[in-house]
């Protein structure tokens, strides 16, 4: 885990196949995912859910700025891909708010992913159709 840096306090999460690096620093609460706003990036009302969720638990919406570059994997997967590495980073700048995120399960990382496909079937657990004659 890294510390603060001269952009703030990072914090890297990860989701499915999407990588977040997330930064944060003490401000008016303006997040910016990729270089745009939370809005245009996210039309879903639910990953912006997903993403303030931390904040939501420390109540610390609106005094933190989150600057954010995320990559990889679908909306949903950037979504708890940037919530992770938001609360990796909550917890790099102040260590006091570890326990409540750990609580709420947002410093684990998600280890579900899609499972492989296998050879001499369709799909990862789908089989061809059985024909007995």
């Amino acid at each position: 885990m890294a510390t603060a840096t001269d952009k703030g306090f990072y914090g890297t999460g990860r989701r499915k196949e999407a990588t977040a690096r997330v930064w944060i620093r003490p401000g008016t609460g303006v997040v910016t995912i990729n270089g745009r706003d939370i809005n245009v990036y996210f039309g879903r009302e639910t990953s912006k859910m997903v993403l303030n969720q931390p904040l939501d638990v420390l109540e610390q919406k609106g005094k933190i700025d989150i600057e954010v570059n995320v990559r990889g994997g679908g909306l949903s997967g950037q979504a708890g891909a940037i919530r992770h590495g938001l609360a990796r980073a909550l917890c790099n700048y102040n260590p006091d708010f570890r326990p409540p995120l750990k609580k709420a399960g947002f410093l684990t990382r998600d280890a579900r992913a899609v499972e492989r496909k296998k050879y001499g079937q369709p799909g990862a657990r789908r089989r061809f159709q059985f024909s007995k004659r």
